[in-house]
């Protein structure tokens, strides 16, 4: 029989997130979201009674949970009876999605089926990773390479202090190794004059340490292209230009667009807006709507391409509304 299991999984995607530019372009990617314009549409109509529960806090730590599950590739929240909108993240270790339950121990099979929960919303596919399965590897590289950066440091950081003494001479060896010890922690040697050394510092090839900072850089633009689509919109290179620049933010606006559809149709799902109608939400016949993400450049050619064509055909009072993301409030 197979038993699913990716608590080891979760551990390492836990440990991954300590990453600073790994956690820093994710919240980049969710900000994009967390921080647009959504209000509540009633038969087309802005419905302000919902105003208050969309800019409350526990909103938006659910569209964060949603944003969420695109990393891990499942998410799971418990909403609370009561008259007050709350709720408790379930531990994403004790949801086995191919089981349907939610598993009393993060290692066991034994639990409660969720599907029959109304209170109980899951979220995500059954074989869904997510996102931080391919971060994982570049993150786990990226740390080796810094280890490795600062082991470099430490021995080549320093000027090496070699001492030479006469084989014979055990006083005198005596006496250096305690100057050597009271004048500092910097690497130090201690050699028999007659003795045949050389130091391989890789002063040749890695210098100043490049090798080890390339590879970090390589591994940061892997997971800004991964979580983002692109590099440019987080760090730069060299090459980079204005037109590099623009077409890379194009391509994030293309992320942010896909982000705002799949966190919309997760709000509009109806078994969420069912668990918002039992807390007593007016949420019959709507639906959730974000602002529509255009950029300034876009706005200015669609203006004038709208402009010559309301001259020649009447253009519907809803297109405008539709196309420019303006609220109707009739």
């Amino acid at each position: 029989m197979y038993f699913p299991n990716r608590t080891r999984l979760y551990d390492v995607y836990e440990d991954i997130l300590l990453d600073g530019h790994l956690s820093g372009v994710i919240a980049k990617r969710m900000d994009a979201v967390l921080n647009k314009e959504i209000w509540f549409e009633t038969e087309g109509v802005k419905n302000r009674h919902m105003d208050a529960l969309i800019h409350s806090l526990p909103f938006r730590e659910v569209l964060r949970t949603i944003m969420e599950t695109m990393l891990w590739g499942i998410s799971g929240i418990e909403f609370l009876p009561g008259k007050v909108f709350d709720f408790e993240k379930i531990p994403r270790k004790h949801i086995k999605p191919e089981l349907g339950m939610i598993a009393f121990e993060q290692a066991g099979t034994e639990g409660i089926p969720y599907a029959g929960l109304d209170n109980v919303w899951i979220l995500g596919g059954k074989k869904d990773l997510g996102l931080l399965l391919k971060c994982a590897p570049y993150s786990l590289y990226k740390r080796g390479g810094i280890s490795d950066w600062a082991q470099f440091i430490e021995l080549f950081g320093q000027p090496v202090r070699i001492i030479k003494y006469d084989s014979f001479d055990e006083q005198t060896r005596s006496e250096l190794k305690k100057i050597l010890d009271e004048s500092g922690s910097s690497l130090s040697l201690m050699i028999p004059r007659q003795a045949d050394f050389e130091i391989k510092d890789g002063k040749q090839t890695n210098c100043d340490g490049n090798l080890q900072l390339s590879f970090i850089k390589a591994m940061n633009e892997e997971l800004s292209i991964t979580i983002l689509g692109n590099t440019e919109t987080t760090t730069s290179s060299y090459s980079t230009g204005y037109a590099q620049s623009k077409v890379h933010l194009e391509q994030q606006y293309e992320i942010t667009r896909s982000d705002i559809i799949y966190t919309a149709s997760m709000l509009n799902d109806s078994k969420f807006l069912s668990i918002l109608q039992g807390y007593g939400y007016p949420v019959q016949n709507g639906k959730f709507v974000f602002a529509k993400d255009m950029g300034v450049e876009y706005l200015k050619t669609r203006m004038a391409v709208d402009k010559e064509v309301a001259q020649k055909v009447t253009v519907p009072e809803n297109y405008w509304y539709d196309t420019y993301g303006i609220p109707c409030t009739k």
